[in-house]
């Protein structure tokens, strides 16, 4: 048995294959594209206008550059997870049917 995100025993159609990677290529791209702008834009380009604010005695850009991008990155995994098992449903290849057989 073929192991792996799609399972080419149950899904013959490469139109239903194609739109399983878009949509799992959509979902990257926007997680990443958030990612970026927390880290990049609120670490580095927004530090200044951040740092006005003030959390627990840290300036916030300073706390976005030092913390808040590897919290978002953790945050962003789990919603990656999340979508993903949604995906896997929607297209019938999740791995809890494939452990069952």
């Amino acid at each position: 048995m073929v192991r792996g995100p799609l399972n080419p025993l149950k899904i013959d159609n490469t139109h239903v294959t194609d739109a399983y990677w878009k949509k799992n290529l959509q979902y990257l791209a926007t997680l990443l594209s958030i990612w970026f702008f927390v880290s990049y834009g609120c670490g580095i380009l927004f530090v200044e206008q951040l740092n006005r604010i003030r959390i627990g005695g840290f300036y916030l850009g300073f706390w976005f550059a030092q913390q808040g991008a590897i919290y978002v990155f953790v945050v962003l995994i789990c919603v990656y997870v999340q979508l993903m098992k949604r995906l896997d449903r929607q297209f019938n290849v999740d791995e809890k049917e494939e452990n069952a057989q």
